[in-house]
């Protein structure tokens, strides 16, 4: 039924804004069969950076775990703009890859990513458990301090 993913967005409070264009020579998804491939996600809300920083410096891995969250959210609008607006043909979340801008010694990408992780498993239930890779980055667009991407199957 039609509106289910919406209600349990509603549910946690989450309001999706409109899928962020580009800003630069690529798109914001790419749907091939029923795989839909989510471009790096970073932490834009109402189009201005957020958790700017370096994990294991600025910033905290409970923050670092915030700005994955907002990636994830970032992600479902993508998403969402890709099942014209239908989230309920989300099939499963397949993967996510996430960076974190952190210093050479950090070693927590695992706990910031949960942030998104999580977020895919309270929105998407069993649907969210999806395989994942967290990883260092010297630095991110902008200066934030995660960006993430995804491979989603839809109906």
């Amino acid at each position: 039924m039609a509106g289910t993913i919406d209600a349990r967005l509603a549910e946690l409070g989450i309001e999706l804004p409109v899928a962020a264009a580009p800003v630069a020579n690529y798109v914001g998804y790419v749907q091939t069969g029923n795989l839909v491939f989510v471009s790096g996600q970073v932490t834009l809300k109402d189009g201005s950076p957020q958790y700017i920083g370096k994990l294991g410096d600025s910033i905290s891995v409970e923050d670092g775990q915030a700005a994955a969250r907002l990636c994830a959210i970032n992600i479902i609008a993508q998403v969402k703009a890709a099942c014209g607006g239908d989230l309920d043909r989300v099939q499963r979340v397949v993967k996510l890859g996430g960076f974190v801008n952190s210093t050479p010694d950090f070693t927590d990408q695992p706990k910031v990513i949960n942030g998104a992780s999580d977020l895919m498993v309270e929105v998407f239930a069993d649907k969210g458990r999806h395989a994942r890779a967290a990883v260092s980055a010297g630095s991110l667009p902008l200066g934030v301090s995660v960006e993430v991407e995804a491979v989603v199957e839809i109906a």
